[in-house]
């Protein structure tokens, strides 16, 4: 059951990001027919669908923690599945952009109460991997969403994919909703602890009494500050520096960018439930160290003008940056208990995704519109090297954070052994 409900979760979170970066495939030739700027696109892919996304992602994860999370994640995939639909519905920006909003609704209901999910099915030492492989959906749906992007954009047009993409979430939703099973709640802990309905505010309290989580959350964030600011304009930056777009561009990306953070994530997710169990900090390590590879790696790809040899380094920066979800995840959900995880992954996400999805591409956007006059096309290759050096901030809280942990997890075991008392 264990197993199913994984695969099925991941397959949602699959459909998740297929509906959010589809259009980053097509926003091209959306930006042609609307006339839009980068900015304008940044908006649209990154801060505004956010905004949306963290705000109505806490009070449905303290739901989350309390009601049945298998339906709350039905209701959800729903909503998304249907606003994406409705997207090629748009006859201008504002449509759009509304329709983006429902979709950032409706996917704030999809991952905190997954992550608590997984984390009840699977003991703490196979957490990590498991929260990995489900993190994992996020990069199949990237791969499927450039794939289908590209070749329904480049025969029916990209409204077309929008609908193509969107109904049949719809579908996967009632299969959903009657095929996976509710866990049961603190399964791995102790009676008291499985038993505990904290409030909004004793969860907060508790999370800002542990540094690490919020080291964590800003090393997750400025990863995420790159990976969304330049992923959401690679797209642009291989059509505008290197001439590809159209279906090669589609197949390039799902490659590059869904089959290496694929590979990136599940790594992470294994290599710190390996090295985690000599060291917990190795949780942390093993994303900052991969962050200090990949920094390096990625001023290359995108001052070289040789297309031969950008594309594997994107590949290769792809999956370093991608190796940090699982990690952080397993290490969050390891300080808190049970009645909390949903919560706590709603706040880890309420701040990567405000730093990183809603400051990277919108960041990237803006200093592309900038440095375009004087640079011409390479004006969004030189606001990408920003955006990349920025995100070396997260290599910081990374380190800091398992810095932090071990005193984080003595704190975490005396308040386990009061409730007990």
């Amino acid at each position: 059951m264990a197993s199913y409900a994984l695969g099925m979760l991941t397959v949602a979170y699959g459909f998740n990001f297929i509906d959010r970066q589809i259009l980053v495939i097509i926003q091209g030739p959306i930006k042609l027919e609307m006339g839009l700027s980068d900015t304008q696109l940044g908006l649209l892919s990154g801060f505004a669908f956010a905004l949306v996304y963290i705000t109505a992602g806490i009070p449905i994860a303290y739901w989350a923690d309390r009601g049945n999370r298998r339906n709350i994640i039905a209701l959800a995939i729903t909503v998304w599945s249907g606003m994406t639909a409705l997207s090629g519905l748009a006859q201008n920006y504002t449509q759009l952009l509304l329709a983006r909003i429902g979709v950032g609704i409706g996917e704030a209901g999809g991952s905190p109460p997954a992550h608590a999910m997984l984390s009840d099915y699977y003991p703490p030492e196979r957490r990590a991997t498991a929260l990995a492989i489900y993190s994992a959906g996020l990069h199949a749906g990237i791969f499927v969403g450039f794939v289908l992007g590209g070749l329904i954009s480049e025969y029916f047009g990209w409204r077309a994919a929008f609908m193509v993409v969107g109904l049949p979430g719809v579908l996967f939703a009632i299969i959903f909703y009657f095929t996976v099973r509710e866990p049961e709640r603190g399964r791995w802990e102790t009676a008291d602890v499985a038993n505990y309905q904290p409030s909004l505010g004793e969860t907060l309290r508790l999370l800002a009494r542990f540094r690490s989580f919020w080291y964590i959350a800003l090393g997750a964030g400025f990863t995420a500050f790159a990976g969304y600011g330049n992923g959401n304009f690679t797209p642009l930056f291989l059509e505008r520096s290197h001439g590809i777009s159209g279906l090669q561009l589609g197949f390039l990306l799902a490659i590059g960018g869904g089959g290496g953070g694929l590979i990136g994530t599940l790594i992470g997710g294994r290599l710190s439930d390996w090295l985690g169990a000599r060291d917990q900090r190795w949780y942390l390590w093993v994303p900052a160290i991969a962050g200090c590879l990949a920094l390096p790696i990625g001023l290359p790809y995108l001052l070289l003008e040789d297309t031969r040899l950008v594309v594997p380094l994107l590949v290769v920066v792809t999956i370093l940056i991608n190796t940090y979800l699982g990690p952080c995840l397993a290490t969050c959900h390891g300080l808190v208990p049970p009645a909390m995880r949903a919560l706590t992954s709603a706040i880890l996400f309420f701040i990567l995704n405000l730093v990183g999805l809603g400051m990277g591409p919108l960041t990237a956007g803006l200093l592309s519109d900038y440095f375009t006059p004087i640079y011409g096309d390479d004006g969004l290759r030189y606001a990408m090297l920003i955006v990349s050096g920025i995100s070396a901030i997260g290599i910081l809280m990374f380190f800091l954070a398992a810095r932090n942990l071990p005193r984080d997890m003595a704190i975490r075991d005396s308040i386990g052994n009061g409730m007990q008392n």
